[in-house]
């Protein structure tokens, strides 16, 4: 069995969320570079959650276009989560998942000239999405004009959000996403 950065193990991890259970995979080996091969609907769910981490990790200004960078910035930031918390850091990250996930949000409809929010269920890709989003966003305005390097700001921000620690970034931002949306009912 193939393991990720050659170190860990995801045949043991468990997603508790049922929910976003389908959206993330874990069954495919990690390659550094697939292509984005995104050419149907959904088919982004059937890349490794690992690698879509490591796509968003590229998403700033400062690391983009550099994939092995990014690669280097998850995996060490895989290190740290296990020297810290001596469990697997692929169950850290789903846990992080689940809980940075905001289960509503709101859309803007026009009436008139006039645009009200309204409420809605977030799908569950979506929720996938903005939790990888929020954690990576966390942990480079944490390692933003910073003594400490954008790998432990990643290591801390997944280890906060599975943790479910308010105050962090991405828990933050899910509870203001969820606020917004609980007041536009």
């Amino acid at each position: 069995m193939s393991k990720i950065f050659g170190k860990w193990d995801f045949s043991d991890v468990k997603i508790d969320d049922p929910g976003v259970k389908q959206y993330i995979n874990l069954n495919t080996v990690l390659l550094p570079h697939t292509g984005g091969k995104a050419l149907q609907q959904f088919s982004k769910s059937r890349r490794s959650v690992i690698e879509r981490l490591i796509n968003k990790v590229m998403r700033n200004e400062n690391n983009t276009g550099k994939k092995q960078k990014a690669y280097n910035i998850v995996k060490d930031a895989f290190d740290i989560i296990y020297a810290k918390t001596k469990e697997n850091p692929i169950q850290s990250l789903i846990k992080a998942i689940e809980n940075a996930g905001p289960r509503e949000d709101i859309v803007r409809l026009k009436y008139g000239g006039i645009s009200v929010p309204k409420s809605v269920d977030t799908s569950s890709q979506r929720r996938v999405d903005q939790a990888l989003m929020f954690i990576v966003q966390g942990a480079q305005k944490a390692s933003f004009k910073n003594k400490r390097s954008i790998e432990e700001c990643l290591a801390s921000e997944i280890i906060a959000a599975s943790k479910y620690d308010v105050k962090c970034f991405s828990i933050s931002r899910k509870g203001e996403k969820e606020r917004v949306a609980k007041a536009a009912r």
